[in-house]
């Protein structure tokens, strides 16, 4: 990372100062305890505890080392070996679109033929292997440190599951070495995108200076240490015999305590006998992992809650369907948190062995269900309506999708099948993954015909609402969020797309939402914070940078960043502190363009130009097809004055992707400004032509012809683009507010009563309306 020299010292400062201060409080609590007679002795013997290897556990742990020592934790990670390599290296080829690669041994190592970094074949050495079942990849190891996965993987399920053959991960896809896919780039790239997750104690240790690696791990594969914590002191005490502080283990992973579950023989289904107070460890341990999430400090917590060293993606467009299902890969975390089996108090340990990753009953999954609903009436035609044992509770509660073209995950939100949904939403259901020659509409009226009609309401309905840009997609949104059966990830959600105009019911329960108790609801509402005036997102978002986890204090950082002239004197200090934890977080992640991105965004903040400049470039010299990266950094160069030099980044882009609306729409607004309108005109209406669904494009193309003259062309063009987006605000107002400048206030009227109808909380619609003659 690139710093001013007094920068690097304050950082420095501040982090020992922070360091220093943790690592008293931890001695004060630790010793409190202790009598004044045993202190000095207790003191010598508090050591930070290490990494022992999970040998050290096998020796008194046997029964759970054996049920480890086989499973795909276990296997995550191997030295390629004749033992560990399950692919065809016996001279097998494979060709994926014009390349054909080929795979081949050498006495015990293993090769591949393959495309390199120019699109030329070359020979690379297999490193290691990386995971085992239902499918293998290989790494292959470059001097810069850095570990590169190849797309080419073999399929380790049996002949007769299809299987025993080698595929390519994007198999309709000619990925070509320029290609930001291509498995040498930064997307295949195991330091960042995989390490963390598949070996114990993974220390990246990334250059940026140089750009390379020499990560390190205790452990290759995922080993006890990776979930329980660093050993030592657990191994010393049990070879001495005397166990004290938990048994000398970093964390508890119990979620049970005393509690037991028994079987509710009216409704069928086991309760817990003591209700759960506290946030429950296991899915905070095993979501560092199973979880789409960033990074959001240099050192995992053990014990602590996910959010005190991660950033999970909320429900977010793209990655999950509107009504919560996964997807894109987001694996586990943020399903289960969404299911009624996580509110009862289920904790990952209920179902899977913890050990070897199984389901605790062996492969029949209705087993495993059977813990805790009773078969008598869940595995029953009466409940499920298809023929005995024909059907799986996993198939409808549990809907499959494939990654990675042939692993198979179940969604773990354990949801009641909801084709109405389908119907409203367009998400997927479970009756129809397995009936796919029926309709959404078949499923919905077999389902009423057994169960009656549903109309449960559901915060799918106004997520969707909210992607589709419906006027009253706001007023779902509160209403989702407001329900007490809405789960705290989806609140979030609902709180991060909320758009302006927002009513002052909108900005009451985001206030609200800023002190619920689950961090994931406060980060929403930090994220919906950008619908208010800027005073008013530094007074409400200041508070949150002293909260209890860190990633709450990092978003509240990042939405006071650029609010600094306006920030109260009260928080400057608390900014300050978060503002290096959110430097630390990034720097997580600094060898990635977005990170060097954002980078410059925080200069700008600060007032560094020359900073932000360098950061930019740093961005772009990563990736040169960043347009986000080369869109920012013109609009520093607009804001410095330095027109010309916006211009120059905005056309180095284009002769890159031609074709980019988002250039182009810079590009002219660049050209408009410095007074060379007819171009600019061009280059805005290119950047309309090229995204015609893009309503912000339109919008601003009316408003550069408005504002050079042109306003028949002006309201010409929006009313012929006003149907096309009938739920888009700034359009019709630019529209009505247009008509009323030329004088032509019933067309006015019309307009602005049209909105008003779609924003009933948009007040300075009912004030146009009062002031047209």
């Amino acid at each position: 990372m690139i710093m001013q020299p007094a920068l690097v010292a304050m950082f420095d400062s501040d982090i020992a100062r922070v360091l220093l201060r943790r690592i008293n409080l931890f001695f004060f609590i630790v010793l409190a305890g202790c009598s004044s007679a045993d202190k000095s002795e207790t003191a010598l013997q508090i050591e930070i505890p290490q990494y022992s290897g999970s040998e050290a556990c096998g020796a008194c742990h046997e029964t759970q080392f054996s049920r480890w020592e086989n499973s795909h934790h276990a296997q995550a990670m191997q030295h390629a070996s004749v033992d560990s390599v399950r692919g065809d290296f016996s001279d097998a080829e494979f060709q994926h679109f014009n390349t054909t690669s080929k795979f081949y041994q050498r006495d015990d190592e293993f090769f591949v033929l393959t495309d390199n970094a120019e699109g030329i074949l070359q020979e690379f050495q297999i490193a290691y292997t990386f995971g085992v079942e239902p499918l293998q990849q290989y790494l292959i190891e470059f001097i810069d440190g850095r570990m590169q996965a190849l797309p080419l993987a073999w399929d380790s399920r049996s002949d007769a599951d299809g299987g025993q053959k080698w595929f390519h991960l994007y198999p309709n896809e000619p990925i070509e070495s320029e290609d930001p896919l291509h498995w040498t780039g930064r997307e295949h790239n195991w330091n960042f995108m995989c390490a963390e997750c598949h070996s114990t104690n993974l220390v990246k240790n990334y250059a940026a200076d140089a750009d390379s690696y020499a990560s390190t791990w205790s452990e290759i594969s995922v080993g006890c240490e990776a979930c329980h914590g660093p050993a030592s002191n657990h191994v010393n005490q049990a070879a001495s015999g005397e166990f004290n502080n938990r048994f000398g283990l970093v964390l508890d992973l119990d979620d049970a305590g005393r509690a037991t579950w028994e079987m509710n023989l009216e409704t069928g289904i086991a309760a817990r006998t003591e209700f759960r107070t506290q946030i429950p460890k296991q899915p905070e341990a095993c979501g560092r992992c199973h979880s789409r999430r960033a990074v959001s400090a240099a050192d995992y917590q053990f014990g602590r809650p996910l959010l005190d060293t991660h950033t999970p993606v909320l429900l977010d467009e793209g990655l999950y369907f509107a009504d919560g299902q996964v997807h894109d890969e987001v694996y586990v975390y943020g399903s289960f948190i969404q299911s009624r089996m996580y509110q009862a108090g289920v904790s990952c340990s209920n179902c899977h062995d913890p050990h070897s990753g199984e389901l605790h009953t062996g492969p029949d999954p209705n087993s495993v269900c059977a813990g805790c609903h009773l078969p008598t009436r869940f595995a029953a035609t009466e409940h499920h309506r298809h023929e005995a044992e024909s059907v799986a509770c996993v198939d409808c509660h549990m809907p499959a999708r494939d990654y990675m073209v042939i692993d198979s995950r179940r969604d773990h939100s354990f949801r009641v099948p909801r084709p109405d949904l389908t119907e409203a939403t367009g998400s997927p259901n479970a009756c129809n993954q397995c009936h796919d020659d029926e309709d959404p509409a078949w499923a919905v009226a077999a389902l009423n015909r057994w169960y009656g009609a549903s109309d449960r309401p559901h915060f799918g309905l106004a997520l969707h609402a909210a992607s589709g840009g419906s006027p009253d997609a706001n007023i779902e949104l509160l209403t989702a969020i407001n329900a007490p059966g809405t789960p705290p990830i989806a609140k979030a959600t609902a709180l991060s797309v909320l758009r302006p105009p927002l009513s002052q019911g909108a900005a009451n329960t985001i206030q609200e939402a800023l002190s619920y108790g689950d961090p994931l609801v406060r980060i929403g509402a930090l994220r919906a914070l950008s619908g208010l005036q800027p005073d008013a997102q530094a007074e409400l978002a200041g508070p949150l940078l002293s909260d209890s986890i860190l990633s709450v204090r990092i978003e509240a950082a990042r939405i006071l960043s650029p609010l600094r002239s306006v920030m109260p004197v009260r928080f400057v200090s608390p900014f300050s502190t978060a503002e290096i934890e959110m430097i630390a977080a990034l720097d997580e992640s600094a060898e990635r363009p977005e990170s060097r991105a954002y980078f410059a965004s925080l200069r700008i903040d600060a007032g560094d130009i020359v900073g932000a400049e360098q950061e930019f470039a740093q961005a772009l010299s990563m990736e040169p097809n960043f347009t986000t990266a080369r869109i920012n950094f013109a609009d520093m160069y607009r804001q410095a004055g330095r027109d010309s030099d916006a211009e120059e980044v905005l056309r180095e882009g284009l002769a890159l992707t031609p074709d980019s609306a988002a250039l182009r729409h810079s590009l002219g607004l660049v050209l408009v400004r410095i007074g060379r309108q007819d171009d600019g005109l061009l280059e805005l209406r290119r950047a309309m032509e090229l995204d015609q669904v893009n309503p912000r494009y339109s919008f601003v193309y009316a408003i550069a012809l408005n504002s050079l003259g042109q306003s028949q062309a002006a309201t010409e063009f929006l009313f012929s683009i006003k149907d096309q987006f009938l739920y888009d605000f700034d359009i019709h107002w630019a529209l009505a507010t247009m008509l009323r400048d030329q004088g032509r206030f019933n067309a006015a009227r019309d307009i602005a009563s049209d909105l008003v109808e779609r924003f009933p909380d948009a007040s300075q619609v009912t004030s146009l309306l009062d002031s047209l003659p």
